[in-house]
């Protein structure tokens, strides 16, 4: 683990969330609260604003809600990572998020410690799903007719070895279980899915777990 210390801004107009959170973070070593804001048009002039490295995002707030401020934020080259912290248990803003660029998606009744390895996750490159979330994601696209994948000439474009682990990504493995599970080291795991991430136009690992999920690869 690096000395590094993760940025983070909370954007929720709850003012106690805020609160709340700050209380749990701000004792971390290695993550401290940089910044606040209360509505999703604050949280892209922070993020525009820099250094911020993680953004928890509520999703229901007034004027320009966190999907839409999630989508604004990620778009930006060398945005902040987003994490959607939210209470509201359902698929259209969990998969909204995640289409708009969220790196993951938890509940607000998770427990501090998954949310403090989520921050550390999506800090990283990596996804954070909610298992719920999770499961609901396989459900909806294995139960949805999925568009043949040889159809897509992108993935005409990765060896046998990236597809394997595209797949893998898809079934949530971690780079620890993708080099346990193909024989490699975690350094050239990465690699792999840095070359993933390339050649699929993909920003991070979330969008490689949706993309393998349209595909009909999973499940």
């Amino acid at each position: 683990m690096t000395n590094e210390t993760i940025r983070v801004a909370l954007i929720d107009d709850q003012e106690l969330v805020r609160m709340g959170l700050r209380m749990m973070l701000d004792p971390l070593p290695d993550i401290t609260v940089v910044g606040e804001a209360s509505d999703g048009r604050q949280a892209i002039d922070l993020a525009r604003a820099g250094g911020v490295d993680v953004m928890l995002m509520d999703v229901r707030m007034p004027g320009v809600d966190g999907i839409a401020a999630t989508e604004a934020i990620t778009a930006a080259s060398g945005a902040p990572r987003v994490l959607v912290l939210t209470t509201f248990d359902l698929d259209e803003y969990a998969f909204g998020a995640l289409r708009a660029g969220a790196s993951g998606f938890l509940l607000k009744d998770a427990r501090p410690e998954d949310l403090f390895g989520a921050i550390r996750a999506v800090h990283s490159g990596d996804a954070a799903l909610a298992p719920r979330v999770t499961a609901r994601m396989i459900e909806r696209f294995v139960d949805a007719p999925a568009p043949r994948a040889e159809q897509d000439p992108l993935l005409e474009t990765l060896t046998p070895r990236e597809r394997e682990i595209l797949v893998a990504i898809g079934e949530g493995l971690s780079n620890d279980e993708l080099a346990e599970r193909f024989f490699l080291s975690v350094s050239t795991v990465k690699t792999h899915i840095g070359r993933l991430l390339q050649k699929l136009g993909a920003r991070d690992r979330v969008q490689l777990v949706i993309r393998s999920y349209e595909w009909g690869l999973v499940g």
